[in-house]
């Protein structure tokens, strides 16, 4: 044995024994990632095979190229340097897929400056006890060479022998490719999902791929041409559905109140937690909200976000266009493409003003530069509001009763109608550090994971807000004369976390599949219409994409005037097909295709073997769905708007905005203005309506709630 294992150590004492010692514990990392951290849904001896070999080739190259070094502490210091970006790469991706379900790629690594602002602790909370794993061989190593057990070999290799490992790992990457493209025909061509690339070529091919594609996507923006507009408008009035007339021009002229309702998911409304034989209600208010006469309640609305999470759903819902297939459109395009959004739309007729409200940092998601892309008047941000301490905010910034309350002094002082979005973030993930003091007491589900555990306490508190912000706008009259939509933007658990949640949902975990994943998409999306009494609970398919159209046909605006992919889902024209930002990925009234499998909607049983109907079915509804996507994606990455001259809107001039004294201009205008000022603040004898917000804490609703100390001594220990 000691023979052996001096023969070991001997062999990994040589140059080569030192690359394929790395080589070794990359494949190792890489192997323990692909089985703990990521959700490659491998199936069958194949797809195993092609896992177990796609991490040496590139990993084998690049190491390899060390052994073109004749200089000892150069070859050490390049091999070991190439093995740590290596590993950087990997566990970058291991925690980024833990909250994303994704991978990093370069157009995330691109954004990542603007997206990192307001982040704070939070990637802490991705670290898992196991990911000493990725790190434990570095130590082991120093301690092997400190002990002389491996030693440096300054012979130099062979020039030859080095060309030979080259060459080795070079076609070792083509057979890799050859076995993929079997496995998957067109793998790297036509872009089915970065899984597929990560599952049968590793991730540091993954990263080449994704230069590519990002490559491509610059290339495509700057060869566009005003011709490439025609297949798209052909498109638009194609698939335009025609406004219900029962309901076209119903909210015309009021205030539109958007309330972005946080990591908020469907199952929520009308979801009672269990905890020890009581049953607690989590979102009373909301859920009177949609089953109310006043409220349009859609149950069938999807999220359609990928890796801009947050802001894929505010693109969609602003400008009627997807966010990216890679990274967020708002980062990479939003400062510079020419747009025509929702409240540049609204400008055009007979709306005063536009705001947003949110407790974070305003270059979170790039936001102070999209928004002026989009023609937002003004964007109250961190700045503006109470200061955060521990208290009273966490990491993503001001909790939503302090932000609501603190908005009405703005809200108060815009000109209506106005156009405003209140952009909520206390059920944020991690949602056990969101709350403390007083707003603690919501009991704490039992699982498993700590993460579930807290979702439903911060629903809760959001939930209550929301219902604070409803009595303000009855109690200063602006509730009667607006319309309030309510959206989540999209999942608050993750499908790494779904098979833990789903005691809680009355299923089983190890039943659990795709088809669920996909049904937890589901997010509310309720339109408030204050004085309506036909409203109710529409059982319609559809999603973000679907959100503009729907409230421009509302406000008596025709949504065909425009570049906007999406149909509204009060007209009887909606053909409910709602694509996913995913290719392929697409769920109907009849089928839902996910992950790579499909399954009847209704009954959740999967589609094996179908026969030619349905086959035909299928294909039909995917290539109406991917359709939907490439018309979205070229108008998005070719800049094709700033051609389009389809209607007399003009283009928004960013210089026009500045968001640094935004109380200051207000103020301006109402003095200007005079007595044709409609502000609500000038409305109501220059009287401030703030104290007429009113957000009692989960203790003062519930003081006779003897569990609030349990949560709170648990949610104390889970921070």
């Amino acid at each position: 044995m000691k023979k052996i294992t001096n023969s070991i150590l001997n062999f990994m004492s040589t140059r080569l024994g030192f690359v394929l010692t790395l080589l070794l514990l990359y494949w190792f990392k890489t192997m323990w990632a692909y089985s703990v951290d990521f959700n490659l849904d491998i199936q069958g001896p194949y797809q195993i095979f092609l896992a177990v070999i796609n991490p040496l080739p590139i990993s084998l190259l690049f190491i390899g190229l060390a052994l073109y070094i004749k200089r000892t502490k150069l070859f050490y210091s390049l091999a070991f340097g190439i093995y740590l970006l290596l590993f950087i790469w990997l566990i970058s991706n291991s925690i980024y897929y833990r909250e994303f379900t994704d991978f990093v790629t370069v157009n995330t690594m691109l954004a990542s400056s603007k997206v990192s602002a307001g982040l704070g602790a939070a990637a802490l909370e991705l670290f898992r006890p196991w990911d000493v794993i990725y790190i434990l061989d570095f130590p082991i190593l120093a301690f092997f060479f400190f002990k002389k057990w491996i030693r440096m070999d300054n012979r130099p290799f062979n020039k030859r022998a080095s060309f030979a490992v080259t060459s080795l790992s070079a076609m070792l990457f083509s057979a890799n490719l050859f076995l993929a493209e079997i496995d998957r025909p067109e793998l790297l061509t036509r872009g089915f999902s970065n899984y597929y690339v990560v599952r049968a070529l590793g991730l540091p091919a993954f990263l080449g791929y994704s230069a590519n594609q990002t490559y491509a996507a610059n290339k495509e923006r700057s060869k566009a041409s005003e011709a490439d507009l025609k297949p798209v408008e052909e498109y638009i009035q194609q698939h335009y559905a025609k406004p219900n007339p029962e309901y076209f021009g119903m909210a015309k002229g009021r205030n539109v109140i958007y309330i972005h309702l946080e990591s908020f998911q469907q199952f929520l409304i009308d979801y009672k937690l269990k905890v020890d034989d009581k049953e607690y209600e989590v979102t009373p208010f909301l859920n009177s909200l949609y089953h109310s006469k006043e409220t349009f309640a859609f149950s069938n609305v999807f999220n359609q976000v990928k890796a801009g999470k947050t802001s894929d759903a505010e693109t969609m819902i602003e400008t009627g266009l997807f966010g990216l297939n890679q990274g967020s459109f708002m980062v990479n395009y939003g400062g510079t493409n020419t747009q025509q959004a929702a409240p540049f739309i609204l400008s055009k007729n007979g709306y005063n003003s536009s705001a947003v409200f949110h407790g974070n940092a305003g270059s979170f998601w790039n936001r102070n530069t999209a928004y002026k892309q989009w023609g937002y008047n003004y964007f109250f941000d961190a700045s503006y509001f109470t200061k955060q301490n521990s208290s009273n905010s966490f990491q993503y910034g001001l909790n939503d009763k302090y932000m609501l309350k603190d908005s009405i002094k703005y809200l108060e002082r815009l000109q209506q109608p106005f156009y405003t979005k209140f952009i909520t973030v206390s059920n944020h993930y991690p949602y056990t550090t969101s709350l403390s003091g007083d707003d603690l007491g919501f009991p704490l589900a039992k699982t498993q994971d700590e993460t579930i555990n807290g979702y439903f306490a911060t629903a809760n508190y959001l939930d209550s807000s929301i219902k604070a912000f409803f009595d303000y706008l009855k109690e200063s009259g602006l509730y009667k004369n607006s319309i309030i939509v309510l959206y989540g933007d999209h999942y608050g658990i993750s499908n790494s976390r779904n098979p833990a949640l789903a005691p809680l949902l009355g299923k089983n975990s190890e039943t659990w599949s795709s088809y669920d994943n996909a049904m937890l998409q589901r997010i509310p999306y309720m339109v408030v219409v204050p004085g309506m009494d036909k409203g109710g609970i529409i059982n319609t398919y559809g999603g973000e994409i679907d959100m503009l159209p729907t409230l421009e046909h509302l406000l008596g605006i025709e949504s065909n005037k425009f570049l906007q992919v999406g149909q509204d889902m009060l007209s009887p024209d909606h053909d409910q097909i709602v694509a996913f930002r995913s290719a392929n990925y697409f769920v109907t009234p009849e089928y839902t295709s996910y992950s790579g499998r499909t399954y009847y909607t209704k009954t959740g049983e999967e589609i094996t073997n179908p026969d030619e109907k349905t086959k035909e079915e299928l294909d039909k509804i995917r290539e109406a769905a991917n359709l939907q996507l490439k018309i979205s994606d070229s108008i998005q990455t070719g800049d094709l708007l700033r051609f389009f001259k389809g209607n007399d809107l003009g283009k928004v001039n960013p210089e026009d905005y500045s968001y640094t004294n935004s109380f200051k201009a207000l103020k301006k205008i109402e003095k200007e203005k005079g007595d044709k000022s409609t502000s609500l603040y000038n409305q109501r004898g220059n009287q401030s309506t703030v104290d007429l917000f009113k957000a009692p804490t989960y203790k003062e609703l519930h003081p006779e709630d003897d569990s609030s100390s349990s949560a709170e001594t648990s949610s104390s220990s889970s921070k």
